[in-house]
């Protein structure tokens, strides 16, 4: 789950309308909540809210602006501005909405976001095909967090992953930190095709020579040996927001790390501020505890 959004342009938020579902959903455990913080903290700046299984509500408008005004408010505390997201009611299991306009929400007008421009649809894939393309950072230093390595016969040892920043070629020598290996990049592909490069936003899978599938892992970071290659870090500062926990969290605390795709156990040594999350300003200096919120 979250390897997967890590890698994501936009999130499509899916919200089941049916009695019950939607409220458990946003309370303070629920997975609907919880997946859109996690899309939000992992840098996925663009959403799309699909409110499924209508049919269950027998297309009912109240059900579904009900719906929006709750969601709204709680996008709104992660991050989003509710503005920019199209909310489309849809039912999976009939296809409504989902491709071609259905006629069982006669009530529906359609969705709209601003963006650069107002942006206007009526279906799931139209609010899809209105993401706006991000810009690529192919001029950065390449940062490629692998996803995962594969031996294949015949071929040798392939990582893959997607290129954050930066572009790679065949014939670049690459590093893979924290592990601490060069080697040099045989071929790129993507979909089973050769590349002459791979730029931002692509899934490739590199072939590397001389190197085994036991030197290299998921969460392992490819960059340019020649261009500010990637380092392991010993330490660093953190900005962290408490979700939810059942009791107070401070130093000694030692949770798991999810960074792009590694998960990696640390401690923290020590807590230097409390911060107000809406206007950035410290609220409180080396706070012996912090807790929820």
């Amino acid at each position: 789950m979250i390897t997967g959004t890590s890698q994501a342009d936009c999130a499509i938020l899916i919200i089941a309308a049916g009695t019950g579902e939607f409220e458990a959903g946003i309370s303070k455990d629920g997975q609907t909540r919880e997946h859109a913080l996690l899309a939000y903290t992992l840098g996925v700046k663009q959403l799309i809210v699909a409110i499924n299984k209508m049919d269950t509500t027998k297309w009912s408008e109240d059900r579904f602006q009900e719906i929006i005004k709750e969601t709204s408010s709680f996008i709104k505390k992660v991050g989003y501005n509710p503005k920019h997201v199209p909310f489309v009611p849809i039912s999976g299991f009939n296809g409504d909405n989902m491709i071609d306009v259905s006629p069982n929400c006669p009530w529906y007008k359609g969705w709209e976001k601003e963006t650069k421009t107002k942006v206007t649809g009526k279906t799931l894939l139209e609010a899809i095909d209105a993401i706006d393309n991000p810009v690529r950072p192919s001029d950065k230093p390449l940062r490629l967090p692998l996803q995962d390595v594969y031996k294949i016969g015949g071929i040798g040892t392939v990582p893959v992953g997607r290129v954050e920043t930066g572009v790679i070629k065949p014939g670049m020598v690459v590093t893979f930190a924290p592990a601490g290996v060069t080697t040099e990049v045989k071929s790129v592909e993507m979909h089973h095709e050769q590349l002459v490069e791979g730029v931002p936003g692509d899934n490739v899978g590199f072939n590397v020579k001389n190197v085994s599938v036991k030197e290299i892992r998921r969460g392992n970071v490819a960059g340019d040996s020649k261009n500010d290659p990637p380092k392991g870090a010993e330490s660093f500062n953190a900005q962290v927001i408490v979700l939810n926990h059942p009791g107070q969290v401070g130093a000694g605390y030692a949770p798991v790390l999810d960074c792009h795709t590694a998960h990696i156990a640390c401690k923290f040594a020590e807590l230097l501020e409390k911060i107000d999350r809406r206007t950035g300003k410290s609220t409180e200096s080396s706070p012996k505890f912090i807790k929820s919120g």
